[in-house]
């Protein structure tokens, strides 16, 4: 049986009690969902087109008080090794389309491509030679853990132009240039951007020359992740013609990848920095053309399919990012919470009022078995059942209730009069 005099003394100090544990753990719970401070960016080789997008993401994102620090890598491999590493504290990275499948990495997800990854072959030689100029060359593939390595070789064990090379080597882009520069090296495999300097190094160079993929489609048939693409003739000096005619080219797009425990809020600002960032026209892309809702080898996160369809959360259209986050992490918590505790607590006087009355009841219960009692012995044994009706008396008399219960209680009371006052009567009427 519920006991009612502990409940009415304890009904205050609980009620306290259960607000404070709800409001601490929800305080925890959104001390615990907030945004990290840090962010960790894999970009690519230092100074290299991919590290240089990675400066003018930190630069975005500090603007909203997030800190990105960037880690050099040798390219696409590498960042994606890390960020399949969670020991390496690697959140977000730049990776090369056709390096990996959902299945190969199940914890890192895409926001999307971001850009065209150029595969550009320079080489020693005349203008309009091609990729057969490989023959008995010497030539740098890119380093290992990079992206551009994976591909050439890839492209060459499938149409066996591994047979035909002299020599192969792995040099960073930078280096590979200035040895096929130098003479060192007779060509060069290199996936960077078109701005990259050293592409422009290239463009410029005497006696090195771009060559035109024959057959892109070919290619492209085989590796539905590589596009085709076409560098204009003269785009790079139209004085001097170079290059001296439309060069076909091939190259995956590159994606934006994130772990998929990165914070939501971070992987809308990275969305939001991406549109800044890469919509701007190009050599290659349109106006608008990226950031796109592409899953080449990732699936697209779930914060990321939210973004292309409906934009930034509406909070953060309007607030500063750090108000925005809290004040969403505060709806995540009350909009529930109050679910909850709406009917909680619209029952909540329903329940004292039902056990004050209780009270009282149970005080009626047993006057209505006194009575009963008093019935069956017709004024027989009266000063025992009179003790009883006196115990029951002082028992109302001490009960303390709320003032809005005092009509109750002198009822209550009243009763008990009246039933000692049948009891007399009966007790008269007795034969002795």
């Amino acid at each position: 049986m519920i006991d009612v005099d502990r409940l009415q003394r304890s009904w205050f100090i609980l009620t306290i009690a259960a607000l404070a544990v709800i409001v601490l753990a929800a305080s925890i719970y959104i001390v615990e969902t907030m945004p990290p401070r840090t962010v960790v960016m894999a970009t690519g080789a230092e100074g290299g087109a991919n590290h240089q997008m990675g400066l003018r993401y930190r630069d975005i994102l500090a603007q909203s008080g997030i800190k990105l620090r960037l880690v050099p890598t040798s390219g696409g491999l590498e960042n994606l090794a890390l960020l399949k590493d969670p020991k390496s504290a690697v959140g977000v990275g730049f990776i090369q389309g056709g390096t990996t499948t959902e299945k190969e990495s199940p914890d890192v997800e895409s926001l999307g491509t971001v850009f065209y990854e150029p595969l550009w072959f320079f080489f020693r030689g005349e203008p309009g030679d091609d990729i057969r100029a490989l023959r008995g060359r010497r030539l740098s593939i890119g380093p290992e853990g990079s992206g551009t390595r994976a591909l050439a070789l890839e492209l060459m064990k499938k149409f066996k132009l591994d047979t035909v090379i002299g020599e192969v080597s792995g040099f960073t882009p930078q280096v590979a240039a200035d040895k096929l520069i130098a003479g060192d090296i007779d060509a060069a495999f290199i996936i960077t951007a078109w701005d990259s300097p050293v592409v422009q190094q290239l463009m410029d160079a005497k006696g090195i020359a771009l060559a035109s993929i024959l057959r892109a489609d070919a290619y492209i048939a085989h590796y539905p992740f590589l596009n085709k693409l076409t560098l204009p003739a003269g785009v790079s000096d139209l004085l001097n013609n170079r290059p001296p005619a439309d060069t076909v080219m091939l190259a995956p797009k590159g994606s934006l990848a994130v772990r998929a425990d990165l914070h939501p809020a971070i992987q809308h600002l990275l969305l939001t920095a991406a549109q800044q960032i890469h919509s701007q026209p190009g050599i290659f892309q349109k106006a608008g053309q990226f950031p796109a809702a592409e899953s080449i080898d990732l699936p697209l996160s779930d914060e990321a399919q939210r973004f292309y369809k409906r934009g930034l959360p509406f909070l953060q259209k309007y607030l500063p990012f750090w108000i925005a986050t809290l004040v969403e992490r505060l709806l995540v918590v009350l909009l529930p919470l109050a679910a909850v505790l709406y009917p909680v607590f619209r029952f909540l006087p329903l329940i004292y009022d039902w056990a004050m009355q209780s009270k009282i009841r149970r005080l009626y219960d047993e006057m209505r078995l006194i009575e009963s009692e008093m019935e069956l012995q017709g004024g027989r044994d009266a000063d025992a059942i009179d003790a009883k009706l006196e115990d029951l008396g002082q028992r109302a008399h001490r009960l303390s209730l709320p003032t809005s219960y005092a009509s109750m209680l002198y009822t209550l009371r009243s009763h008990i009069n009246l039933v000692r006052g049948r009891l007399a009567s009966l007790a008269q009427k007795s034969p002795r």
